[in-house]
C-alpha cells in the first residue's frame, strides 16, 4: 500500500502544532508494518540548512494559479527512513511564519496544486490515497476530481481528509475558486464549496474526501454536533458512514524522560527521586523557591481561549492562595498574557509565567511539574496530556476530544485512572478538580500509583497505525 502524506508542517524540518508531529510519527509508525508512507510539505526558508543540504532536485515546472504560472521545486530528502518531498517556490515560502500571511488562501491553492502535478515527477511511486491534511491541503482533493481524475496514473487514486482541528478552515471569498484554484463558478454552491458568503477550503476536503477522519474517537462524535461543529456539523452529519475517529499517538523515541537531553536529569518509573531533582533545578532556573515537596502545575499552551484560558482568568486568583507552583509557557492572545504577567507580578513566589515558546523549557516543564493543566472548551486531540503522563505529569483536563479518551479520572475507591477530569465547562469545577488532585499529591502512596501507572501507560502509534491501515483498506473497497 503506498500512501502519499500531505502536511503544511512536519517534523523535524517545520513545526507549530500536532499537526507537525503526527505528519512525523504517523508515516513512521505505517512504514514500520510495511506501508510505503512517504511525505510532501512546503520547502519554508525556516527549514535548517543541514536539512535543506542533504535534499535532492528531482524537477522543475510550472504549475498554474489562475491565470499566471507559478515555478515549482520538487526536492526529497530521506530522513529517519521516511521519504519527504518538498514543494520549492520562494515567493510563497520565503517568509517570517509558515501561515498566517495575507495570501495564505493562494500560497495553500499553489501548494495543493503542486502536489498534484508532482507526483508525476516522483521516482517511481505512485500513491495509492492521497492522505490531506487540515485546510491549507484540503483543495487537493476536489482538484483530483475536476482536473485529474480521468488521468494515466491519477485515474485509481482515493483520498482520504484528516480533520485536526475544525475551527482553522480557511475561509476565502468566492473570486478565489477562479482567481487561485482555477475552479468555476459551478462549486459555488451550498453543496459544494460556498460556506456563508465566501468558500471553504476544509468544506472542500470533507464533501469530496473518499473517507474524513479526525483525530480522536469523542471528537468524531462532537463536531457533528453544533457547538463544536463549527457551522459544518449538518454536512460531517452526513458523512457518518465515512467518518473515522483515531486517536493521535505518541512518538515515544523522541518523548522518554530516560533520554531526553532537555531533562537536567533523566529518570524513568523506578528513579522518581531523579523526577524531583528536574522540579528544583527548574524552580531555580524561574527564580521560583527551592522545595522539591510543593506541588507544581504546569501549562505548556497556545493562550487562546480554545485552550480553556477563560477559566484560569475566573478564577487564577483563588487557584494561588493554594500552597502551590505554577508553571506557563506559551503565547496567544494579549489579554492572556497580561494575565498572566500580572499574577506572576502579584504572585512571584508562586507563578512563573513564561510568554515565548521554547521547545527545550517545555520539556523541562513536563519532566519537573507534578500535575499539568489542559482545562480546554475543545481539544480535538491534544499531545500534551500523553507527554505528560509518559514524563509522570499527572493530567487535569477537562473531558472533551481527545482528552477524554486517554485521561481517567482517579477513582479513591478501585483506584483506577491516570489523572484527574471535570465535564462542565465551568470555572469552579475545574478550581474544585485542581484541589482533588492537590489533596491527593499529599497522599504519597496514592500520588507513586498514580504517576507509575502514567509513565507506564501505552502511548505509541502501533494501535493507531492499525487504524489507519483498516481505514485505508475501507477506502480501497468502497
Amino acid at each position: 500500500m503506498k500512501i502519499l502524506f500531505v502536511a503544511s508542517e512536519a517534523f523535524p524540518f517545520i513545526k507549530t502544532g500536532g499537526l507537525g508531529d503526527v505528519a512525523y510519527a504517523l508515516p513512521k509508525a505505517l512504514r514500520k508494518v510495511g506501508v510505503d508512507a512517504r511525505v510532501i510539505i512546503p520547502k519554508y526558508s525556516q527549514i535548517k540548512d543541514h536539512f535543506k543540504d542533504k535534499m535532492t532536485k528531482l524537477w522543475d515546472f510550472e504549475v498554474p494559479v489562475g491565470e499566471k504560472n507559478q515555478y515549482c521545486g520538487l526536492w526529497k530528502l530521506e530522513h529517519d527512513g521516511i521519504p519527504f518531498y518538498f514543494i520549492d517556490n520562494e515567493s510563497y515560502f520565503n517568509r517570517e511564519n509558515p501561515y498566517g500571511e495575507y495570501d495564505d488562501g493562494e500560497r495553500f491553492a499553489y501548494f495543493s496544486k503542486a502536489v498534484l502535478d508532482s507526483i508525476v515527477h516522483f521516482d517511481e511511486f505512485v500513491p495509492d490515497i492521497l492522505h490531506c491534511n487540515d485546510w491549507h491541503t484540503a483543495m487537493c482533493i476536489p482538484m483530483l476530481q475536476a482536473f485529474y481524475q480521468n488521468q494515466g496514473i491519477y485515474q485509481n487514486m482515493r483520498t482520504v481528509f484528516t480533520i485536526h482541528n475544525l475551527r482553522y478552515q480557511g475561509v476565502y471569498g468566492e473570486e478565489v475558486l477562479w482567481q487561485q484554484l482555477n475552479l468555476d463558478s459551478g462549486y459555488y454552491s451550498e453543496d459544494k464549496l460556498k460556506f456563508h458568503d465566501g468558500i471553504s477550503f476544509m468544506k472542500g476536503g470533507i464533501v469530496y474526501a473518499n473517507a474524513v477522519s479526525t483525530v480522536s474517537p469523542t471528537y468524531a462524535e462532537e463536531i457533528k454536533n453544533e457547538y463544536y461543529g463549527e457551522g459544518l456539523h449538518g454536512l460531517l452529519q452526513s458523512k457518518s458512514s465515512n467518518l473515522f475517529g483515531i486517536l493521535n499517538g505518541l512518538d515515544t523515541d523522541i518523548n522518554d524522560p530516560r533520554t531526553d537531553m532537555h531533562m537536567f536529569v533523566n529518570y524513568d518509573e523506578n528513579t522518581l527521586d531523579n523526577k524531583a531533582k528536574n522540579k528544583e533545578k527548574l524552580q531555580e532556573m524561574l527564580n521560583l523557591p527551592v522545595n522539591r515537596d510543593i506541588p507544581m502545575i504546569g501549562m505548556v499552551t497556545r493562550l487562546v481561549d480554545q485552550k480553556g484560558l477563560d477559566l484560569i482568568q475566573a478564577v487564577i486568583g483563588e487557584m494561588l492562595q493554594e500552597d502551590i507552583q505554577f508553571v506557563v509557557l506559551g503565547t496567544g492572545d494579549r489579554q492572556y498574557e497580561d494575565m498572566f504577567k500580572f499574577f506572576a507580578w502579584k504572585y512571584p513566589t508562586k507563578l512563573s509565567a513564561n510568554i515565548y515558546f521554547d521547545a527545550s523549557l517545555a520539556q523541562k516543564i513536563y519532566g519537573a511539574s507534578d500535575m499539568f493543566l489542559m482545562p480546554s472548551q475543545f481539544e480535538p486531540c491534544g499531545i500534551g496530556q500523553l507527554i505528560a503522563l509518559r514524563y509522570g505529569s499527572i493530567p487535569i483536563v477537562r473531558e472533551t476530544g481527545g482528552l477524554n479518551d486517554t485521561v481517567f479520572s482517579y477513582n479513591e475507591f478501585t483506584g483506577e485512572g491516570n489523572g484527574f477530569s471535570f465535564a462542565n465547562f465551568n470555572a469552579h469545577d475545574m478550581l474544585y478538580t485542581i484541589r482533588r488532585a492537590i489533596g491527593c499529591y499529599w497522599n504519597k502512596e496514592t500520588w507513586t500509583k498514580l504517576v507509575y501507572s502514567g509513565m507506564t501507560g501505552d502511548y505509541t502509534w502501533d494501535k493507531s497505525a492499525g487504524e489507519y491501515i483498516d481505514m485505508y483498506n475501507w477506502v480501497q473497497t468502497h
